[in-house]
């Protein structure tokens, strides 16, 4: 009767049958002996004598092979595509398409937002949004900026989707043109649509953790509550609930709205934020291209703070020197 051998590999209890060598054991994993190293008990067995080692109940091997070394990239993933930059920009207020380029290559954006509006057809050879950024290197997030229904935003996706392919796109259904908060009845219904019509929605809302939540069981995949009314650069006002959001969320969440300068993208990302969006503030900014950069580099230090984990709050100082052994 033929036995098997219980086997320890890589931490996980592998079974294989009585008699096999290293080399059937690493050929049974689709690997070839000639491309990994194997340690079996604590000792390494040569490379050259993979096939004469013969297995015994109980022992522990480790395999190894060689990967990319030194990269540490901290990315993060949306509906199963991969992005290094946290950073999102809009295409909206620049001066020129050319300006807008040039900020989105200084901000390091890997994703702009791009708004749906009719050709003009009484100028179609008017320069284009695509003539200079190339949305084969640079990810074009349609958006349903000004829409005011859920008819609306789903009618503009899908003309979004005809034109371009995009099913990845930013969902916005606002209230009222004051405040531009959303209507989050509106909203939901438009992400439930678009969900089981196969897109992709990035959905902005408030900064509400329960209706986060709702979004999220609708289809969303990445949630967007706002920071602060949309163009007004007030920053992160609602600290607390965005926390909470980032807290009970299983999908992406994005800061989108309120920024005004790197201070408050730093801070948005310091909350546990996967990333941020934002247009006006560098957009209007008297640099651009100065802020973009600003931009980038303040997103990564509120990523590298957070993932440190910051020094807790006292009440009364903490001297960084001991006090004991003055002179």
């Amino acid at each position: 009767m033929t036995t098997q051998l219980s086997l320890t590999v890589n931490g996980e209890p592998r079974r294989i049958m009585s008699g096999a060598s290293i080399a059937d054991l690493v050929r049974s994993l689709e690997l070839n002996p000639q491309k990994v190293a194997v340690e079996r008990n604590g000792a390494i067995a040569p490379r050259s004598a993979l096939a004469e080692v013969i297995l015994s109940d109980g022992d522990v091997l480790e395999i190894v092979h060689f990967v990319g070394g030194g990269n540490d990239e901290d990315t993060w993933t949306v509906a199963g595509r991969t992005f290094r930059s946290r950073l999102i920009v809009g295409t909206g207020k620049y001066e020129d398409f050319a300006e807008n380029a040039a900020a989105v290559a200084a901000s390091g954006a890997e994703i702009v937002t791009v708004a749906v509006r009719r050709v003009n057809i009484s100028d179609p050879k008017a320069p284009m949004l695509t003539d200079f950024i190339d949305p084969k290197k640079i990810t074009y997030l349609p958006n349903t900026a000004g829409c005011f229904t859920a008819d609306d935003a789903i009618r503009t996706l899908r003309l979004a989707r005809e034109a371009g392919g995009w099913d990845l796109v930013k969902l916005e259904v606002l209230g009222e043109a004051r405040t531009l908060y959303p209507d989050m009845r509106e909203t939901l219904k438009a992400t439930e649509v678009l969900a089981k019509e196969g897109f992709l929605p990035m959905v902005y809302c408030v900064d509400d953790p329960i209706a986060a939540k709702q979004l999220e069981e609708a289809g969303a995949v990445a949630v967007m509550p706002l920071g602060a009314p949309i163009g007004s650069g007030l920053g992160i006002q609602n600290r607390v609930t965005i926390r909470l959001i980032v807290e009970g969320a299983s999908v992406p969440v994005l800061v989108d709205a309120g920024v005004g300068t790197a201070s408050d993208a730093a801070v948005a990302m310091e909350l546990g934020c996967d990333g941020v969006l934002m247009n006006t503030a560098i957009a209007e900014a008297k640099d651009p291209i100065r802020m973009a950069r600003a931009m980038k580099l303040a997103v990564e230090a509120g990523r590298h703070a957070y993932l440190s984990g910051r020094m807790g709050l006292r009440k009364y100082a903490d001297p960084s020197s001991p006090l004991a052994g003055l002179i």
